[in-house]
């Protein structure tokens, strides 16, 4: 598959369609999680500024305010905010346009969750547009389905709701070094501290507080927590905005408190 994201010249196969999809949902995946602050710079509601219209800047800069944007995945694992194309009808379907005017209208979350669905969509109408224009039998798109089917969305990686597979959860009685918090009550103090958790608390006696907010509701703000690796305290995800998403990607996290004390101990040491 060409890596512009264009339709190929030749039929391809099931194999290189799954793998074009493969390429676009990494790409996504990408923008919506590890590379998520570019991208979310670059869906500024305000004035938009390809790197085509760079030269034309000082001429045309009103031409280029407030246009609707998309969000693009490449097969080449590359991904791009950009206008829409400009020919009708497009050579392959369209992403959803004006992702950039609901950033600053919506909850981020919520926004995230919106583009992430909305790119599924995309992604699959793709490959089934692929599918169709090449002429797949019912045998062959099911298996395309089935293959694509067997992967997380990108709604579920981005909002952080993949169950990872091969991954059991530990018996209560175990210590774990994850961040996912058990559902169960906790048998003993010592559990709880090496138990970290991202998923809801259960209601139960004597629960601990947030170390931000000092309340201590069992399910928490939104139903996340996490443990602070230094001091060992419980947050809610969002007083020290942390969410769900964010927080499979710190292998250790250092709570507000425990960051100004490791920059202060830092300074003096200087």
């Amino acid at each position: 598959m060409e890596a512009a994201g264009r339709a190929p010249s030749t039929h391809p196969s099931v194999e290189e369609v799954f793998l074009d999809f493969k390429g676009r949902r990494t790409a996504i995946v990408k923008a919506l999680t590890t590379e998520y602050k570019d991208f979310f710079q670059q869906c500024d509601p305000g004035i938009f500024l390809s790197l085509s219209k760079l030269f034309f800047f000082f001429l045309e800069i009103a031409s280029s305010a407030k246009d609707d944007l998309c969000l693009y995945g490449f097969p080449n694992e590359v991904w791009q905010v950009d206008l829409p194309a400009e020919e009708v009808p497009a050579e392959i379907p369209e992403p959803v346009l004006g992702i950039n005017f609901a950033r600053d209208g919506m909850e981020e979350r919520d926004w995230v969750s919106f583009v992430a669905a909305h790119s599924d969509t995309w992604l699959i109408a793709v490959a089934m547009f692929f599918g169709a224009r090449f002429g797949f039998d019912k045998a062959d798109r099911g298996r395309l389905f089935d293959m694509i089917n067997d992967l997380p969305t990108v709604f579920e990686v981005a909002v952080g709701k993949v169950k990872k597979e091969g991954k059991k959860k530990p018996p209560v009685s175990n210590h774990s070094n994850s961040k996912s918090k058990s559902n169960s009550k906790r048998g003993s103090e010592s559990q709880r501290k090496n138990s970290k958790a991202m998923e809801s608390k259960e209601e139960e006696q004597g629960e601990t507080a947030c170390g931000a907010c000092g309340e201590n509701d069992a399910a928490g703000v939104d139903g996340f927590w996490i443990c602070c690796d230094i001091c060992e305290r419980w947050f809610h995800g969002k007083c020290v905005k942390i969410t769900r998403a964010k927080a499979d990607f710190i292998k250790h996290y250092k709570c507000p408190t425990c960051s100004i004390k490791k920059l202060v101990n830092c300074s003096f040491k200087l």
